[in-house]
């Protein structure tokens, strides 16, 4: 995007190899703030998209990384698809782990369709704001 760093995207295999201590993983309707203590000591936030058509793990992104102030790895699981890693990497989204039948190259398409914004979004400011 604007700085370069794009949202990464990893398989189901990959995410499943990935584990590691710090992880906090909230359902999509927990409200992040009552898990404020834990994920100020996580290195990794997994926020869950049930169902393609539910965004409620948007919202939570945008508390996690603006009012919380989380620094680290915010990850979309679930019903993760090519046309949301957009909106996903906008509200705060660090990394996503694609379905098993998304290819990861369509979904790297995808994103090269964006380069950048004229508006701000989460983790940016605006561009005209650097004149």
């Amino acid at each position: 995007m604007n700085d370069g760093q794009r949202i990464r995207l990893l398989t189901v295999a990959e995410h499943a190899a990935d584990t590691h201590d710090g992880v906090v993983s909230l359902a999509n309707d927990v409200d992040p703030l009552t898990q404020r203590d834990a994920i100020a000591r996580a290195r990794r936030v997994e926020l869950h998209f049930p169902a393609f058509t539910d965004g409620r793990a948007y919202s939570q992104a945008y508390l996690v990384r603006r009012r919380l102030g989380f620094s680290g790895d915010l990850r979309a699981t679930g019903d993760v698809l090519a046309d949301q890693l957009l909106q996903m990497e906008r509200t705060g989204f660090s990394s996503a782990v694609l379905k098993d039948d998304v290819d990861p190259a369509d979904a790297q398409r995808q994103l090269a369709r964006f380069p950048s914004f004229y508006q701000g979004d989460v983790t940016r400011d605006a561009p005209f704001r650097h004149r």
